[in-house]
């Protein structure tokens, strides 16, 4: 209990602190809630918790600012099958409740996952409601000739669990076609005979299972995956929540989540072939040689893309609708990772309550001094892909845009602090706004190190050495989401997304289409370059498709979609197909004012449009100039605009080698702004002026910093100044004497040492400090002479491997844990000699290096075990000891205040 207050107290004291001379209510920070910290997802191994472990994590969590957990189960630890709890039993339950309880108590909330593992499956499904799967075999007759072998599948697997759903045969030269299902016997034969010259193929639909089992489950969990597409499986799937919690007496969570849409190959439901007639309008058995084609041809293509859309339809209507109403009835929510889906992922979103994108890898971003490592995978969640998240929440007025934060970010053990911030700015410039960071893993307090672990995670958790200044980054996070979670989008156009296009023209996969980060959505190549040259002229766009432009309509010129955001013209990039009820929709639209702008053609099948080509996307954001942000446009840094009851709030983050100090044109009208700077709570009045009625801001952003602006259209706030501070040219370098300690160490180390000047405690010749994990105490002493009035002094540590708490005569200057290492020191400093004290904290590579090299066996887990970041079963004993502590000489920069 002695911990339950001290996050929520420093808070509370950061956010007063903040908010000194300015009036509340008008230039403050918001208040803290539970969902402006971020959360974590929280795999449970094996369900092998207790409660006072249980308690031991969650408190820590706590302590550190972490706002919930999303509890996953997975598969276990070996060796302890015996403490493993099976899923949803009434132990199990009973181990949910206590966690709910003791969430409550330190204000957390907590989710969970409607399964362990994922997909969604388990144990309580049986093979009918099982993913299923279409297959096709196809036997060629010359005419007057029957069949003379079993219609059967090949695969023996399938044998047992495939049934005949459909045997049509097909005259190729004439067109003539047959459903001949009822002549076939239960063993096969088939009592029929083309008709004499004509030859034919007869095609057998087997409606299969894929057989996929729920990947990485945890014990009870086991089992089929589930057909998503079939309503009645999804009801009866859903039941066994409500038996468990009913049994147990137990509340339902905060929310339900479900996972990216990984069902493999599960291009079939029973129902198929009388949905797709019922919403298609022709029978799908009739065009079965056009539907194996692939979209080879133009009619095939048309077949191909119909399909889709019913695949899509199903997924929708029959899972993601089902499940947000039942979460609902149950007076709880659901978040929801739609990418990997086959269907218009924007109708998915749009269908939950939060929707939920993902990171996956690590962005190569032009910032100096930012630590890119050598093992490392190139990000998929780039700002395009994102925004299919964040657009479905802005049209449809949710208040949250999740994230999946930092999954594969860097190889195990290799992953810093500093790494993080630009990833997690460039998902608050996507519309992010809640982050779940993949994650933390439950482990017990008596575990040895590194603890149990899960093989994809960046590992936030007490047992990584990171977790000692994790704290910084998370009230961070905490600060931003704080003013990302208020007030409402404010991006300038809707972008309208070419679902019918993407089905007609993607070929040479096969029928079915995912909608994956990882390969399709990155082969939307005209679709997301578009997005990028809107992006780059300054402005920010929404994706909207054709289900969420039916409840558009417009208001005093602008587009204004169901959830109340408002847009400035709905854009349609170079669209081929388009549905008569969208054509019809868009003109109505525009009859009532609204602008409306084809970028590179217009569609085929709307008439009344030019014969000549559209103007180039150039020409038409030439006419919303004045509402182009500079910052983007001139300055390429990354931006997020919303708007608030008396104007709006930037958050601006410079992600490029582009240093800023100078006025910058902003594309809303401010008479006041304050400027509020999360990495320390800092806020003054940001001075302002009019150019050519544009409003300017007088900015000062290095590379890798980010700052959040207010401004109000027609007040005048009052509030103390931002310090505006430049360089003055003069610099102390802090040579001399240093002392540098270990204060914490695994392996221990006691020797402490001198130095004349800051190095890697790796290049000091001590075996263990080659191998260890740690904190070193950097300390030494310097005279800045008389202090001046009117200056500012920062402090430059340079190269920190890889987070620092500062200290300059005993008070704290501040956490550094990210480019550019840099805090202003000047209200620390006295006249004449200051001491100054840093306190570097490394990474856990060369401990587990050390592990691996002396054959430590921590890999104890079950199943996947632990892969590195190719899935590849290796060890780190080859790792070189990765740099710790400062690596070179800290300086103070003198600064003049700008005048």
């Amino acid at each position: 209990m002695k911990h339950k207050y001290l996050f929520l107290i420093s808070s509370a004291a950061l956010f007063l602190l903040a908010e000194s001379g300015l009036r509340a209510g008008e230039a403050s920070w918001p208040a803290v809630t539970r969902e402006a910290k971020p959360w974590t997802r929280w795999w449970w191994l094996g369900s092998d918790v207790d409660s006072a472990n249980l308690t031991h994590n969650l408190e820590a969590l706590s302590r550190a600012g972490i706002g919930g957990v999303e509890i996953t189960p997975i598969y276990g630890v070996k060796g302890r099958e015996a403490h493993a709890i099976s899923y949803l039993s009434p132990r199990w339950m009973g181990m949910l409740s206590f966690t709910q309880l003791e969430a409550e108590r330190l204000g957390m909330g907590v989710d969970m996952s409607n399964g362990t593992g994922w997909p969604f499956g388990g144990p309580e499904v049986t093979i009918e409601d099982a993913a299923t799967k279409a297959i096709f075999r196809t036997y060629e007759l010359r005419g007057g000739q029957a069949l003379q072998e079993a219609v059967a599948v090949g695969d023996e697997r399938q044998r047992a669990v495939a049934r005949l759903g459909k045997l049509m045969a097909f005259a190729e030269a004439s067109g003539e076609r047959w459903d001949i299902t009822d002549r076939v016997s239960p063993d096969g034969s088939v009592d029929w005979t083309a008709p004499a010259g004509k030859d034919c193929k007869l095609i057998a639909l087997f409606v299969g299972k894929t057989l996929q089992q729920v990947k990485r489950a945890a014990p009870g969990g086991q089992g089929y995956v589930l057909d998503h597409l079939n309503r009645k499986a999804v009801e009866r799937y859903l039941s066994k929540f409500d038996t468990a919690f009913a049994a147990a007496g137990a509340p339902f969570p905060h929310g339900f989540f479900n996972d990216s849409y990984e069902v493999y190959g599960a291009d079939w439901t029973p129902e198929l072939l009388d949905e797709f007639e019922r919403r298609r309008g022709y029978r799908l058995q009739d065009n079965f040689p056009e539907l194996l084609a692939g979209g080879a041809t133009e009619a095939s293509a048309r077949v191909v893309a119909d399909y889709r859309e019913t695949i899509g339809d199903l997924l929708r209507e029959n899972f993601t609708q089902v499940w947000t109403s039942w979460a609902h009835a149950r007076r709880t929510t659901t978040r929801n990772q739609a990418h990997g889906s086959p269907a218009n992922l924007l109708d998915l979103y749009a269908a939950v309550d939060i929707p939920e994108c993902e990171t996956f890898g690590v962005t190569d971003f032009d910032i100096p001094g930012l630590r890119k490592d050598s093992l490392r995978k190139l990000n998929d969640g780039t700002p395009v892909i994102l925004k299919y998240a964040s657009s479905a929440a802005h049209v449809t007025g949710k208040k949250y845009t999740s994230a999946e934060t930092f999954t594969w970010l860097t190889e195990h053990f290799r992953t810093s602090l500093s790494q993080c911030k630009p990833e997690v700015d460039a998902m608050f410039t996507s519309g992010v706004n809640h982050v779940f960071f993949h994650g933390a893993t439950y482990s017990p307090r008596e575990a040895a190190w590194p603890g149990w672990k899960f093989y994809a995670a960046i590992d936030m958790s007490p047992t990584n050495s990171i977790w000692r200044d994790a704290p910084a980054l998370f009230e961070y996070i905490t600060r931003a989401q704080s003013f990302l979670q208020s007030g409402q989008p404010d991006n300038d156009f809707l972008l309208y997304f070419p679902f019918r296009d993407v089905l007609h023209e993607t070929r040479g996969g096969g029928r079915y289409l995912a909608f994956s980060i990882h390969d399709v959505l990155h082969r939307l190549h005209g679709f997301n370059q578009t997005v990028e040259e809107i992006m780059r002229g300054g402005f920010d766009v929404d994706y909207i498709s054709d289900r969420l432009l039916r409840t558009t309509t417009v208001e005093n010129g602008l587009l204004k979609t169901e959830g109340g955001a408002a847009y400035k013209a709905l854009i349609l990039p170079s669209v081929r197909r388009i549905s008569a009820e969208t054509a019809l929709r868009i003109r109505e639209l525009e009859r009532q004012g609204a602008a409306i702008h084809f970028v590179g053609r217009y569609p085929e099948s709307v008439s009344g449009l030019p014969d000549t080509p559209p103007p180039p996307l150039a020409e038409i954001l030439a006419k919303y100039g004045k509402g182009s942000e500079a910052f983007v446009r001139e300055l390429g840094g990354n931006l997020i605009r919303r708007r608030h009851d008396e104007g709006y709030t930037y958050f601006f983050a410079m992600l490029k080698n582009h240093p800023t100090d100078g006025w910058v044109a902003l594309g809303t009208p401010a008479k006041s702004a304050v400027l509020f700077d999360p990495m320390t709570g800092r806020t003054g009045k940001a001075r302002l002026r009019s150019r050519k009625g544009v409003t300017e801001v007088y900015m000062q952003l290095r590379s890798g910093e980010s700052i959040i602006l207010k401004t109000f259209t027609g007040k005048n706030v009052q509030a103390d100044r931002w310090g505006y501070y430049r360089p003055s040219g003069r610099e102390v370098a802090l040579t001399g004497s240093w002392s540098l300690q270990l204060v914490e160490s695994e392996p221990p180390v006691k020797t402490a040492f001198r130095l004349p000047a800051p190095v890697s405690w790796t290049e000091l010749g001590n075996d263990t400090l080659a191998r260890n994990m740690g904190t070193a105490l950097y300390k030494t002493q310097f005279d800045v002479g008389k202090k001046k009035a009117g200056k500012e002094y920062r402090l430059c540590l340079g190269d920190v491997r890889e987070s620092a708490v500062v200290r300059v005569n005993g008070r704290n200057a501040g956490t550094l844990f990210a480019v550019p290492f840099e805090v202003n020191i000047g209200d620390l400093l006295q006249s004449g000699v200051n001491t100054l004290e840093v306190e570097v904290t490394n990474l856990p590579a060369n401990r587990i290096a050390d592990y691996d090299r002396r054959g430590v066996e921590w890999r104890i887990f079950r199943e996947i075990n632990f892969v590195n970041i190719t899935y590849s079963n290796a060890r780190y004993d080859t790792w070189q000891p990765l740099p710790s502590g400062l690596t070179g000489t800290p300086t103070i920069q003198i600064m003049n205040a700008v005048k």
